[in-house]
């Protein structure tokens, strides 16, 4: 386990304790979503959820639920202290852990929106980071970490392909052109990605398959801006101080 996620367990840890979640025995479940439930009918159809290469888990603690990707669904019902008691070992438990997390920190109004956007709301979403990024930072090369196919594309127009770098670890789309760019190995070529960007979007699945860690030492070596988005890493981002975008996560 990558030591950002193993800090963040331990902040939680200590919250839920604060709070006697422990003492109650509160009960958790997560469970998998369909593609519609998770992401309504988004008018592209190539997105990882659509197509089965990942899926999205849902994590209910009392009343709040909260979301997350992961290529490892896994199904959980139980008490809470087991649900954190995880070994944290897989991308399957890791994803549970971080669910339970986000819907606990959800529980305490730390924040709201841990439910995925929906329908045409990635689109909107993935055009307006380009235009943050474009505006607020002026950058001339990015680096999306994690082929979101609707931010891939919208990057893609707004910078020309030249200057926008991909990596991915699914076999299937690696050394394939999308939208005019050709996609690194995200085992092999992340570093290479992050030293030759002005900017770094990285999706927060990347807390779920363990490979934060590595991305974040090259964002720190090479004093890099960066941006964390989605609903995957709400909790970890909040409780390590860790810059996020979600600007269409649902409540």
């Amino acid at each position: 386990m990558g030591s950002t996620l193993l800090q963040a367990s331990e902040k939680i840890k200590g919250i839920i304790q604060s709070y006697n979640f422990l003492d109650n025995d509160v009960a958790v479940t997560v469970k998998t979503l369909s593609p519609e439930e998770a992401i309504g009918r988004p008018g592209r159809r190539d997105f990882p959820i659509v197509t089965g290469k990942e899926r999205v888990i849902e994590a209910e603690f009392q009343w709040a639920k909260a979301q997350v990707f992961t290529d490892t669904p896994k199904e959980f019902s139980g008490k809470l202290r087991e649900a954190i008691g995880l070994p944290l070992l897989s991308n399957g438990d890791r994803a549970i852990f971080i669910g339970v997390m986000n819907a606990v920190l959800k529980r305490l109004n730390v924040f709201q929106a841990t439910l995925h956007c929906r329908d045409n709301e990635p689109e909107l979403c993935a055009k307006k980071l380009t235009v943050q990024i474009k505006e607020e930072y002026k950058a001339q090369k990015v680096g999306l970490i994690g082929l979101n196919p609707a931010m891939l594309e919208s990057l893609s127009s707004a910078f020309g392909a030249s200057n926008v770098m991909v990596t991915d670890l699914n076999e299937q789309n690696i050394g394939k052109e999308k939208y005019s760019v050709e996609v690194w190995d995200g085992n092999t070529m992340t570093e290479q990605l992050v030293e030759n960007s002005d900017i770094v979007l990285l999706t927060g699945t990347t807390f779920v398959n363990d490979t934060f860690d590595r991305i974040w030492k090259a964002i720190q070596l090479y004093k890099k801006k960066y941006y964390i988005y989605g609903v995957t890493s709400a909790g970890i981002c909040e409780l390590m101080g860790l810059n996020r975008i979600c600007p269409y996560g649902r409540v």
